[in-house]
């Protein structure tokens, strides 16, 4: 009997195998991973330094304990060169794996900016619990008798992140971003501005409206040039200004491509029996529309919903707005950031209270397409999720 084949052992693939099983005891399960298969939670790494967590401790389980309570084989240190779609047939360095339904669990990879300079290759992501150990073990390097100097390009959820923790740790921190807001992409300007300033008390330098252009060698560091003429000397240098869905396989085997990989309401690529889910997946929605959503929930519900797919009753994956929770202790945010194409037409609606700020997105219908909130609690989440869809004269106060 064919396997069911997992390409990617991230938190989508371990979390589409745990669905699985949770339904089918018996089929066989074949993981590949061209890591070591040990298990972490991603969205961990941006918060790690302030709660004392050593890269060691990041990684829950093994890819040896995981096999034994998945009943399935992971193959580590393997990697994918080609798929047979015709012949059903995974091509790998280790040799040929035939499937009988395969998964595309395969992440997405950092952007790389164009620097210019001769130490433009020093610029670091931290996208993988390996890239984090690089990361600590130059931050750790640099603490011997002064705080470390970490400059982070993007103020995007990952860089705002980040940039929290490593000033929260005791770090001299510069954000740099091209926006003139952090979060500018997903929150509300109400809501940014907040962040904002909440980043500058906690002794964040913040450089808006402008961009890195040349990273030098200096002495005792690295000198970066911005766009705007102005230079910061810095210890590490951090990208976080995004993700590129992982699509070359993808592509190569003639599945549609997009943005990342397309896959229908039921997460079926353009291939038979081939399915894509997480931060590689290009979502259709209700209306046909396209999206990559690279965030906790969906990739939980299409886990779900291919799961049952997979053991033959077909589940359209449920993409209903759910809350993008940013972990900026300085300044803890909830947020549904509105349809793209909303944006233009709609409009922001702001309420403060003593200690919080709602912020309520109105599309050209005079509905209620996304919000943001600060210092959130669950209560008051589910109160705006509730929200959702609904009339601006329907919103409390209104």
């Amino acid at each position: 009997m064919r396997p069911i084949i997992i390409i990617g052992a991230g938190m989508a693939g371990y979390t589409a195998a745990r669905e699985l099983r949770k339904l089918d005891k018996t089929v066989p399960l074949t993981i590949v991973t061209a890591d070591d298969g040990g298990f972490y939670s991603k969205p961990m790494l941006s918060n790690a330094y302030a709660q004392n967590k050593l890269p060691t401790q990041l990684v829950t389980q093994t890819a040896t304990q995981l096999a034994a309570q998945l009943d399935a084989t992971i193959m580590t240190g393997t990697r994918v060169e080609r798929l047979d779609t015709a012949g059903r047939k995974l091509v790998t360095d280790k040799g040929e794996l035939d499937y009988d339904k395969l998964v595309f669990a395969v992440g997405a990879h950092p952007i790389r900016l164009p620097l210019e300079g001769d130490a433009a290759d020093q610029a670091m992501s931290v996208n993988h619990v390996e890239d984090y150990v690089r990361f600590r073990q130059q931050l750790d390097a640099t603490e011997a008798g002064r705080r470390a100097r970490v400059t982070i390009l993007g103020a995007g959820l990952i860089g705002c992140e980040f940039a929290d923790d490593l000033a929260g740790g005791g770090h001299a921190v510069t954000l740099i971003d091209p926006n003139p807001l952090p979060l500018a992409a997903l929150a509300a300007p109400a809501l940014s501005e907040g962040l904002q300033a909440s980043l500058t008390e906690r002794g964040v330098d913040l450089r808006l409206g402008t961009t890195a252009s040349r990273v030098e060698r200096g002495d005792g560091g690295l000198n970066l040039t911005l766009a705007n003429g102005a230079t910061v000397q810095t210890d590490i240098l951090l990208s976080a200004v995004g993700l590129r869905p992982s699509t070359t396989l993808a592509a190569t085997s003639g599945l549609t491509v997009n943005r990342g990989i397309v896959v229908d309401s039921y997460g079926r690529s353009s291939a038979p029996d081939v399915y894509a889910l997480g931060d590689c997946a290009e979502y259709t929605e209700a209306d046909g529309a396209t999206r990559i959503m690279p965030y906790i929930a969906p990739l939980m519900n299409a886990a779900r919903a291919i799961a049952r797919t997979l053991t033959g009753t077909p589940t359209a994956i449920d993409l209903k707005p759910s809350a993008v929770i940013v972990k900026t202790p300085c300044y803890p945010l909830a947020l549904v950031p509105p349809p793209q194409k909303s944006v233009a037409q709609g409009s922001w609606a702001t309420a403060r209270d003593d200690k919080r700020t709602i912020c309520r997105f109105y599309d050209a219908d005079g509905l209620m397409a996304g919000f943001g909130m600060s210092h959130h609690d669950a209560a008051g989440r589910q109160a705006l999720m509730a929200e959702l869809g609904k009339p601006r004269d329907a919103a409390p106060g209104a």
